[in-house]
């Protein structure tokens, strides 16, 4: 017999009135992995979410959760997966506890019954479990939100843009808990707008309005990177990303914070007759190196070959 896939869809289409949100994408979600979705806001990463939560119709192609597909078995679906929408959606004027116990009851079991999935997460916040929601900050919102889509054992978990608006050391605990969770066998399917998220996952699908750019290991994407990628260095990061355009034989220039990074069309760059260009052009200091694509590049560059859809 074979095993049901956690997550699986083909040739999905969804609009918004003239707005292409979803354009015939496919894609399948291996058992006990991690599977990212890494795009930008409104690349259509919700949408694809509320779809597979059995809370959005798609308009054309087919979708399944363990194999049910999300018309027609969508009440079985719903008692099989945790889905932690992007924007907080638990009851600001309950508390901790009062949440985490109403979403136990919905499912048909107590907090007692599956504390052990949740304790490495809710032990942050059970101090706390008579507060308010309301009182929360950011980071320990989305651990009760996370909390309350596991309490019932999900087989297959859901997370919209988890981390977006947490702190650096709160986004290092959720990913640590994901890992964990994965280790007990749930397979997890999350989005992010944060590309440094992305080396996290077991596969990752590169999507940009409403369009799969590439779906692969975070590895197996940053070593296909087609051309000679460079970091270029000067005093004035503005003018450097403008004077750099002008060389002809420049395939592509991004602003990575204080740096620039730079693909060249043919072989190896001429270091020093960069370097005399840019001193030319009033720039001081000026370091060039060669160094290895991250995800972002190769998302940029996969960005500038993908016509938008129709």
């Amino acid at each position: 017999m074979l095993m049901a896939v956690p997550a699986e869809v083909k040739n999905l289409t969804k609009h918004y009135g003239d707005v292409t949100a979803l354009h015939d994408i496919s894609f399948s979600v291996g058992k006990g992995e991690i599977f990212g979705f890494i795009g930008s806001d409104g690349a259509g990463k919700t949408t694809l979410f509320r779809i597979l939560a059995t809370l959005l119709l798609p308009e054309s192609g087919n979708a399944s959760v363990n194999g049910f597909d999300v018309m027609k078995d969508y009440r079985k679906i719903r008692r099989i997966i945790g889905y932690m929408p992007g924007r907080f959606s638990l009851y600001m004027d309950l508390s901790v506890e009062e949440n985490l116990r109403f979403y136990a009851t919905i499912f048909g079991t107590s907090i007692a019954e599956n504390y052990p999935l949740i304790k490495e997460i809710y032990r942050h916040i059970e101090p706390f479990r008579k507060r308010k929601v309301g009182q929360l900050s950011g980071g320990m919102k989305q651990k009760l939100a996370l909390s309350c889509a596991l309490i019932h054992k999900p087989e297959v978990l859901f997370l919209d843009e988890p981390t977006t608006g947490v702190d650096a050391v709160s986004r290092q605990e959720f990913w640590e808990v994901l890992n964990r969770l994965k280790t007990q066998g749930i397979t997890i399917v999350v989005s992010t707008p944060y590309m440094d998220e992305a080396i996290l996952c077991d596969h990752v699908a590169l999507i940009q309005d409403g369009v799969i750019l590439k779906i692969s290991t975070p590895a197996e994407i940053e070593d296909s990177y087609p051309l000679g990628l460079y970091s270029v260095r000067s005093a004035d990061v503005y003018l450097l990303l403008h004077d750099l355009q002008e060389l002809p034989e420049v395939h592509s220039v991004f602003a990575f914070g204080q740096t620039v990074h730079l693909s060249w069309k043919k072989g190896n760059l001429p270091e020093k007759r960069v370097s005399d260009f840019l001193k030319t052009k009033g720039h001081q200091d000026v370091k060039i190196e060669r160094i290895k694509p991250n995800i972002e590049d190769c998302f940029m560059e996969l960005m500038q070959g993908t016509p938008p859809p129709v």
